[in-house]
């Protein structure tokens, strides 16, 4: 099979991008490289911004299979330019949509539930918060009427390859970067809850469904964990750690924990990491 992967030099297409390497399919990686300066992979590799419609539009008359991972990703970078937020994450998804009849794997995220005191599955009532959650939701609808596998993705944590950028806005990531360089964190509240999932198994699961018939929309998580106990978990690895607890709510209202027990039975989906 030929697979694009568009934005496929960023976190999740680092990990992705080696998966597929050890597999029959053949690869190219179309990517505008905001937070790099080269593609270092032996990979066929394009470089585009995504809205050059026409540039972009040579690709995927190649291609069988679109991974698309392009977007302006994370509520805070969302915010400072909604405008470019929406053109991006929303309105190239629905170009996309009508430009492209083969197989799509997207890339949601569990972000759409807002705030929820539920366990939440694909049914649940969806309550997006910021710029970033609204056009992910847009973008789904955009797709449900064509061969497309949506995944909602948990809070993503962990390394994915040796090269790619690792997103430093992420809960985990975040706690484990400043106390290993600052040896220090602060947690405001921290009874939030986020459901976690290893970068690596994101992308295996985008691995395992390009040739697969299942469409609609999907959450990966492996587990559901309030942010003071990943603190916890991150202060057993650095004892010497000074952690502060402050009492008061953080500018994020997110709060969501998520079934993904659809994945898991009409997928296969089990993650390892």
């Amino acid at each position: 099979m030929k697979v694009l992967i568009v934005g496929g030099a960023g976190y999740i297409g680092g990990a992705l991008t080696d998966i597929l390497l050890k597999t029959k399919h053949e690869l190219r990686v179309y990517d505008a490289l905001l937070f790099e300066e080269s593609y270092l992979k032996d990979v066929p590799f394009i470089y585009g911004d995504i809205r050059d419609k026409e540039r972009l539009k040579e690709q995927l008359e190649w291609a069988d299979a679109v991974v698309w991972l392009a977007a302006l990703v994370g509520d805070g970078a969302c915010a400072i330019n909604p405008e470019i937020s929406v053109e991006l994450n929303q309105d190239m998804v629905k170009w996309l949509s009508e430009n492209f009849d083969g197989r799509i794997v997207f890339m949601s995220t569990c972000s759409v539930y807002g705030e929820h005191n539920d366990v939440l599955d694909e049914g649940s009532p969806t309550n997006p918060l910021s710029v970033y959650a609204v056009t992910k939701l847009a973008a789904e609808d955009y797709l449900k009427d064509k061969n497309a596998i949506i995944f909602r993705l948990g809070t993503i944590f962990g390394l994915g390859d040796s090269y790619a950028r690792i997103r430093l806005d992420l809960v985990l990531n975040t706690l484990t970067t400043k106390a290993i360089v600052e040896g220090k964190i602060k947690v405001f509240g921290g009874d939030q809850w986020r459901p976690l999932l290893h970068v690596r198994d994101a992308a295996q699961a985008v691995a395992d469904n390009l040739e697969t018939s299942h469409t609609g929309i999907y959450n990966l998580h492996r587990e559901n964990v309030k942010i003071i106990d990943l603190a916890r978990q991150v202060e057993k690895y650095i004892p010497e750690l000074e952690m502060e607890i402050v009492d008061i709510k953080f500018q994020d209202a997110r709060n969501y924990k998520v079934n993904s027990d659809k994945a898991r039975n009409t997928l296969g989906f089990s993650p390892k990491f």
